[in-house]
């Protein structure tokens, strides 16, 4: 009887040491994507004046700003945030002007919005 009991145990031990090994291995795979994730979002945080665009080059200093209609809006100072800060020597009234990053259709040499100048002067946020 000890023997069938025995052979009982070492089953249940066999199934407990193969249920644990495949929990071990989905907690490895899964702290590994996440390491990876990790990664990809901490090389992906911008440096003090600029960001990199999600579909484009980098934002930098000193880049001209230009509208959809080609006018000059501004020269970039930096990237705040979600936001980029106008140099206020280039501007008409000598103050920062700050324009959002979801005006940016795209950049090049330039920084190239999707609104004409005008509609981007009327529209920006005054620091």
């Amino acid at each position: 009887m000890a023997e069938k009991h025995e052979g009982a145990v070492t089953g249940v031990g066999n199934a407990i040491n193969e249920t644990v090994e495949g929990v071990a291995n989905k907690v490895t795979e899964t702290v590994e994507k996440a390491g990876d994730w990790v990664k990809e979002k901490v090389e992906a945080i911008p440096t003090r004046g600029e960001t990199t665009m999600p579909t484009g080059p980098t934002i930098r200093e000193h880049m001209e700003v230009v509208g959809s209609d080609g006018n000059r809006v501004g020269v970039v100072d930096r990237v705040e945030g979600a936001s980029i800060k106008l140099t206020r020597s280039d501007s008409p009234d000598g103050l920062h002007h700050f324009i959002p990053l979801d005006w940016v259709a795209s950049v090049d040499q330039q920084v190239h919005l999707n609104k004409d100048c005008a509609e981007a002067r009327q529209e920006w946020q005054t620091a």
